[in-house]
């Protein structure tokens, strides 16, 4: 429990935990998506955070970050994005498929069975990358659908991804964005809207109930990656057994002295034997 107080203790904005409380804060994510679009919102909803998407038990579930609306019915998914992730048995980087996917789920749940697809709203995926994605320096990258035989000619489906970039050279941001980098990179207060962006996690910290939370909910973590663990070595286990089973029975063995040997059932053994 006392490692887990020391890490509540040093959780900085690129916590999950930590990014969603904030931004569960309205005038702090109203501001970040003002600024960072160039618009003026006169009202933002938050429909769930910490929302999961399961259409279907088969489908990969997925917890969405912040999920807010703004008076003109445009939906915002923010996220932060630690580390740039890739797939072992593909080596490649998952956040480009992570993408479409949580836009795929969102249009899901937002469009109703029987409404007409018209009725889908404008949306913005944000994923907020302490790293540089594309290693291009951009602040920002801004992702729509365009025509590959003219550029000019855009798909008006109103969807749209920003890839920001917190360790970005170059692009036209505003102060307030810039400060904010500047914050999730460096722990630096530079404006009035990182110092509100710092007092609240300092508040936060000082909750006995936020405090709570994070301990109970690690902990749950703890626990499910100990059962994928044993679950593993159990299947592991089990597969050696199999393999080392097949073998002996290559080798002329008996069913019976194969099934000591491997602490599997003669049933085990005989199917093995009949494929």
């Amino acid at each position: 429990m006392q490692d887990l107080a020391t890490k509540f203790a040093n959780l900085t904005i690129q916590s999950d935990f930590i990014f969603k409380k904030v931004m569960s804060r309205k005038r702090i994510c109203k501001h970040l998506l003002e600024e960072l679009l160039q618009i003026e919102i006169a009202d933002i909803n938050y429909l769930e955070a910490e929302k999961t998407l399961e259409p279907e038990y088969t489908s990969r579930g997925i917890r969405l970050d912040i999920i807010v609306a703004d008076d003109k019915n445009t939906h915002y998914n923010l996220e932060m994005q630690v580390k740039n992730n890739k797939n072992p048995e593909t080596d490649t980087y998952v956040l480009p498929k992570r993408s479409r996917y949580y836009q795929a789920l969102l249009d899901i749940d937002l469009l109703q069975k029987g409404q007409p697809y018209d009725l889908l709203p404008p949306t913005f995926i944000i994923f907020i990358c302490v790293f540089d994605f594309f290693e291009k320096g951009n602040y920002v990258y801004t992702f729509k659908k365009c025509c590959l035989e003219n550029r000019e000619l855009e798909l008006p489906d109103e969807a749209t991804t920003m890839i920001l970039n917190t360790k970005g050279t170059h692009g036209d941001i505003s102060k307030d964005i810039k400060s904010f980098y500047d914050y999730v990179n460096n722990h630096i207060v530079t404006t009035d809207f990182t110092k509100q962006i710092d007092d609240e996690i300092s508040y936060l910290k000082l909750d006995t109930k936020v405090r709570r939370e994070f301990m109970l909910m690690e902990a749950r973590l703890l626990d499910e990656r100990r059962e994928g663990k044993a679950e593993g070595i159990a299947e592991g286990e089990a597969n050696a057994n199999i393999a080392t089973a097949k073998r002996l029975l290559s080798m002329g063995l008996n069913v019976q002295d194969i099934a000591k040997a491997t602490s599997l059932s003669i049933d085990q053994v005989e199917a093995l034997k009949a494929e």
